[in-house]
């Protein structure tokens, strides 16, 4: 496995072909459209629930949540307000694959903890890697894709990692954040350039798989605050 070293991330996000997803996004004008499943998918032969049905199920309070996007874009910022909101509890993924010192906890001890928390009835995770990603896919019952711009996702990133070296604030396991990670070839301001575009396809191809629990896309911060207010009322 390809070492990854640095404050806030998870090992790097490898293509994999992608777990199964119903298709729903949300826009940036906060309307939410569902695709309906195509008569010959899994889920149709099998007589579970319409999209139109989970769309529903996954607006009201969904137990299994996973808040996925690119570096910067807000997950674990959403992952704690949702668990605020819903009642469930959130970890962190940070905590669970960084060591002291930046070490990477291994693969297969990664894997065994995001197993046990998946077997949970409820839980909310702020991110998916490659080696365990298929994981948290088959037990998760809502994505919540933060689809952002490139530009306000990289000045998020780029404000937040400002904050943690003026603050000198404990990111995960008393690790921070550093000066000369930043401006190291591992800087997390670079990896946001590089695994972008990666991220984005991830999410849109989940989306678009007629399979599988619902996805919910934003592209912007308005839209989201939009599925929030009336998550908060239900």
């Amino acid at each position: 496995m390809t070492r990854w070293r640095g404050p806030g991330r998870g090992p790097p996000c490898r293509d994999a072909v992608p777990a199964t997803r119903t298709a729903v996004a949300a826009t940036g004008t906060g309307g939410a459209t569902a695709r309906p499943r195509p008569p010959g998918s899994r889920r149709h032969r099998a007589g579970t629930r319409p999209a139109s049905a989970a769309y529903a199920a996954a607006m009201t309070a969904p137990a299994r949540v996973l808040v996925y996007g690119v570096y910067g874009a807000g997950k674990s910022t959403l992952a704690a307000r949702m668990a605020e909101r819903l009642g469930s509890p959130w970890h962190p993924v940070d905590d669970l694959l960084w060591q002291p010192g930046w070490v990477e906890v291994p693969v297969a001890e990664q894997r065994s903890r995001i197993e046990e928390v998946c077997r949970r009835d409820r839980w909310i995770l702020d991110g998916a890697y490659h080696g365990w990603r298929d994981v948290v896919l088959a037990r998760a019952d809502l994505v919540v894709g933060l689809d952002y711009p490139r530009w306000l996702s990289f000045w998020r990133l780029l404000r937040r990692t400002a904050h943690r070296l003026v603050s000198g604030e404990e990111i995960c396991n008393g690790n921070r954040e550093s000066l000369r990670s930043v401006l190291s070839r591992d800087s997390i301001l670079l990896w946001h350039v590089t695994a972008f575009g990666r991220a984005r396809r991830r999410m849109r191809a989940w989306q678009a798989d007629p399979a599988g629990p619902p996805v919910l896309l934003f592209r912007s911060p308005a839209a989201l605050e939009r599925w929030l207010s009336e998550l908060t009322r239900r």
